[in-house]
């Protein structure tokens, strides 16, 4: 629903540079932290599970499959990877011994803490570059973008 006091130019302008400003972010990002990071940075997918595991530490295939808009069986293949590799475990359920939990491993998530210092400190010197007022706009517009990310993705509600 929007604000009937903003025009429909304002609310299209907005949704069209949104669109193509957040991705462009991204990709910045992604490439100067990828320079950066000693170890080979995994794949967005597999990026994405493991930051949503040490966010919901215990989460279920089918848990990460929907808050990540995947498929179960994506998941699980993504899952049977990053366990070979070191990065998550699986522990199965007392009750149901057919379900498992996911966890990170310590070098996982200690992996993950270096990833997201380096976008904050990339981000931050960013950040430094533009005027008070820039800075302050963007402040003000996290809970909007926040709100707008609960909208699009409802599983994150």
């Amino acid at each position: 629903m929007t604000d009937s006091s903003t025009p429909r130019r304002d609310i299209d302008r907005m949704a069209s540079g949104l669109a193509a400003c957040l991705p462009a972010l991204h990709r910045a990002l992604d490439r100067q932290v990828t320079a950066r990071y000693p170890y080979p940075k995994p794949p967005e997918g597999r990026l994405a599970l493991l930051r949503f595991v040490a966010q919901h530490e215990g989460a279920t295939v089918r848990e990460a499959a929907e808050a990540l808009l995947m498929k179960p069986n994506n998941v699980s293949a993504l899952v049977s990877q990053l366990t070979e590799q070191g990065d998550l475990e699986r522990r199965r359920d007392s009750a149901d011994r057919r379900v498992a939990h996911l966890h990170l491993t310590a070098t996982a998530r200690e992996r993950l803490t270096e990833v997201r210092a380096l976008e904050t400190a990339f981000i931050r010197h960013a950040l430094t570059s533009l005027t008070e007022g820039q800075q302050g706009a963007l402040g003000s517009a996290l809970d909007a973008l926040d709100a707008l990310a609960r909208h699009l993705h409802p599983a994150t509600r």
